[in-house]
This record gives C-alpha cells, sequence and structure tokens, in this order.
C-alpha cells in the first residue's frame, strides 16, 4: 500500500467518533440512563425497529394555528401542467396532514456525505405547535432518524418547507437511499414558502432570510420570541463535529434552540403569506410589499386581482424608484384587457423618466399607429424614442443594457421609416388631381 493511500485512511479514521453511544436499552420515551447529550438537550430515548435516536419535544402557544384558505392553496400550489387530484386536495385542504420541516446538517452544500444530524418536525396541536426534534447522537442513529421520519409524513404527507425543495427534502431523499433499506415517503404535496416569501418582500428587504422575515414582518418580539444568542447556521456543522471526538455538547443546546425557532418561524410565515394571499383588505400594507404581491400575482395567472393591488401600491407612496415600473405593469395590464385610453395613460407617466421611456415611446407610437391612425403623432412618439435612446439618458449599468438600446433603436428605426412612409402615401392619396388630367378626362 503507498504512502499516501496510508494517510487517506489515517485522515478518515480521525472522523471516527471518539464518544461512545448509549446502548440499545430501558423502555422507549424514558431519559437514557448516563447519556450527557439527552439530559442537556432535555431528550427522551425513541427506539424503532432500526435503532435508537434522541427525541426532543416541546408544545408552543405561539405562532398559534392558521386554517390555510382556498385561495392560498390555489396560489402556492398552481400547476398549469395538470391539476391536482382529490387525494392531494384533500391533504391540502387538511392541516391535520401538514408537516413543518427543517434540517440541521453536516454541511451546507448537500451532497451524498453530508447527514442530516438533527430533524425537525412540527404540526398544529391544540391550537398551538408541537415541535419533534430527532436527533443522532452519532451516525449510527441514521437509520432510526429515518424510520421515525418517514413515518411522520407518512401520517402528516403535506410537507412545509422553507428552501426544502433545493435543499432539506432532496438531502434527506439521498440519505433515504443510501440506507437501502427504508423507502423515502410519498408526500401528497410540498409547499415551499421561499419563493413566495420572496415575492412578497424581496423589494421591500432585499434580503428574505427567515431571520430577518422574522424581524422585519413577523414581528417575533411581540410573541416573545428572542434570538439574541441565536447559533451562526455556518457554525452548526463544526459544532456537531466537535461534539462528536469528545468535545462538549453544550453548543449543541443552541443549535436545537435554533431548530426550534426555525420551525416556528416557519410556521408564523405561512400565516402571514396566508394572510397577504386571500384577503382584500391590505390598506395598512407597505407599498412595496403591495407591489411584490401584485407581481406574484400577476405569475400565477391573476390578473384582475393584480391590477387592483398594483394601483394600491402606487397609492400607497411606492417609492420612486419602483413607481416607473409599477406604472408599466399598469400598463400592459390594461392593454391586455383592452383598456386603451388607460394604457396611453400610463405610458405618458413613464415618458419624463429614463426608466421604461424608450418602451412607452414605442407602445404610444404603435397606439397612435394602429388605433388612432394618427400617423403625425406616432412619428412624434417614435422621434422622442429615438432622442431619448441617442442622448444616452437611459443607459444602465447592467452588462445587458448596450445590446438592448441597439436593438431597441433598430426597431425605432425601422417603424419610423414606415410611418413616414405611409404618412406620405396617405398625403399623396389625398392630394386633388392635376388640372390639365382632369380637362383632358
Amino acid at each position: 500500500m503507498r504512502v499516501n493511500e496510508l494517510d487517506k485512511f489515517s485522515r478518515l479514521a480521525a472522523l471516527r467518533p471518539v464518544r461512545s453511544v448509549a446502548p440499545l436499552a430501558g423502555p422507549c420515551d424514558e431519559p437514557m440512563q448516563g447519556d450527557e447529550i439527552s439530559h442537556l438537550l432535555g431528550g427522551l430515548c425513541q427506539k424503532t425497529k432500526f435503532g435508537q435516536h434522541l427525541t426532543i419535544r416541546n408544545w408552543y402557544s405561539t405562532p398559534e394555528f392558521c386554517e390555510p384558505a382556498g385561495a392560498t392553496l390555489d396560489l402556492l400550489t398552481r400547476n398549469k401542467d395538470e391539476a391536482l387530484s382529490r387525494k392531494t386536495r384533500a391533504a391540502l385542504e387538511n392541516p391535520e396532514k401538514w408537516l413543518f420541516l427543517d434540517t440541521e446538517t453536516t454541511g451546507l452544500a448537500g451532497g451524498t456525505g453530508t447527514y442530516a444530524f438533527l430533524t425537525g418536525i412540527a404540526w398544529w396541536d391544540a391550537g398551538g405547535l408541537q415541535v419533534e426534534q430527532l436527533f443522532m447522537r452519532d451516525f449510527a442513529d441514521e437509520h432510526s432518524v429515518l424510520c421515525e421520519l418517514s413515518e411522520s409524513t407518512a401520517e402528516r404527507p403535506v410537507l412545509v418547507t422553507f428552501n426544502g425543495k433545493t435543499f432539506d427534502w432532496p438531502l434527506l431523499e439521498s440519505r433515504f437511499t443510501m440506507t437501502r433499506r427504508i423507502a423515502a415517503p410519498k408526500l401528497a404535496a410540498h409547499l415551499d414558502l421561499l419563493h413566495p416569501a420572496r415575492a412578497l418582500w424581496k423589494i421591500r428587504l432585499g434580503s428574505v432570510r427567515l431571520t430577518e422575515l422574522e424581524r422585519q414582518i413577523l414581528d417575533a418580539e411581540r410573541l416573545g420570541w428572542r434570538r439574541e444568542d441565536d447559533v451562526a447556521s455556518a457554525l452548526i456543522p463544526q459544532h456537531y463535529f466537535d461534539y462528536l471526538r469528545g468535545g462538549s455538547a453544550a453548543p449543541l443546546a443552541g443549535v436545537v434552540r435554533h431548530n426550534q425557532m426555525d420551525l416556528r418561524g416557519l410556521a408564523a410565515l405561512f400565516g402571514k403569506i396566508n394572510s397577504m394571499l386571500s384577503t382584500e383588505e391590505l390598506e395598512e400594507a407597505d407599498g412595496r410589499d403591495l407591489f411584490g404581491l401584485s407581481r406574484f400575482l400577476q405569475r400565477r395567472g391573476e390578473a384582475p386581482r393584480a391590477e387592483k393591488i398594483c394601483a394600491k401600491a402606487l397609492q400607497a407612496g411606492l417609492p420612486a424608484e419602483h413607481r416607473p415600473h409599477a406604472s408599466r405593469d399598469l400598463a400592459l395590464m390594461a392593454k391586455r384587457r383592452g383598456d386603451h385610453t388607460a394604457a396611453v395613460a400610463y405610458w405618458r407617466s413613464l415618458l419624463q423618466g429614463n426608466q421604461n421611456a424608450i418602451e412607452a415611446c414605442e407602445q404610444l407610437a404603435i397606439h397612435f399607429e394602429r388605433r388612432e391612425k394618427d400617423m403625425k403623432l406616432a412619428i412624434e412618439y417614435a422621434q422622442l424614442g429615438l432622442a431619448k435612446l441617442r442622448s444616452g439618458c437611459v443607459r444602465l449599468r447592467d452588462p445587458f443594457s448596450e445590446a438592448r438600446i441597439v436593438r431597441q433603436e433598430k426597431n425605432l428605426l425601422k417603424r419610423l421609416v414606415r410611418l413616414e412612409q405611409r404618412l406620405a402615401n396617405s398625403q399623396r392619396e389625398l392630394q386633388p388631381e392635376h388640372p390639365a388630367a382632369a380637362t383632358a378626362g
């Protein structure tokens, strides 16, 4: 065996846990005698046919139970390709079938070598939230944790996560596959709240990390939640590896609290999204949030409601940097429903600014050419668009702006040539016949 191969095996051996694991003994749901981590975290021994693991159970009165509205479910689960099955619809409409999930892992990049050493699940119970956390005291506990998770998802097959479709659930599916003994559970539905949260609040907050949403949107302080001593996500894998190698288990108590707060924040976030998507009473909402909601509704095909909320966003005092985009959206929506008078008003409101001014000129030129048959006014708007382009007032800092400007200039020049030709033809047709030709006739 070569020296470098010996080095590889020695490095792998160094990862072997130093801490011994309590033997499989004792009744289910009782503290493990002599196991420091169970006493520190308040966990109980949970036995399955694949071994045992640590389970930490807590019930919280906040966030309170939130009944999912039909409108919310339609918007979160809309699939253009196929309708939801009756079984899926029944599960979605029954909150008892919902399971909130969040994991803490040995790495943030994923991959087959990454373990979910703490799997937090939660569900509505007695008007509050029941939280159950499945902890691996050692990698040998993984089969037992996955067995318990499989049973929980079979009972509650509607999964609710935050970025879980991209990270948590694919990671767990790969772990199920790696066992070769426990099949990955079949979900009735999977609601990932990251995407609606990003649509609703990114314009105002920029960052839509769950902790930021808790602070700015959910008012965690009013709910009695505290994250002052929260563990940074980047440090969580190292705390677990230190524990496995014989280090203190104390930092893991902070990891467990972090996971509990994430689950509670996830449940509260659904309540806020549910309220935003299902109610018409949004008078006190921030204009930026209303604009985000309008765009989310547009993507879901809810044009009438999207237009109404976008108009509310403008009335609510939308910041100047977003007003041109809202006016553009309203112009396009008015045009699609055939209200050309309103569309023209919105396009004209964009002429004084830099953002969307060229598109406004082009749209107005199209309107007066095709609908009003006013070639002179159409030419004026086409010329105005070219003047704005050539003055450089709309040049942006993104790398695609130059190519876009070249394309717009080409389109406007082509349109202007056609308009001038049409105007010349129409004027020629209106001219009276030459007197000599009329006499000869």
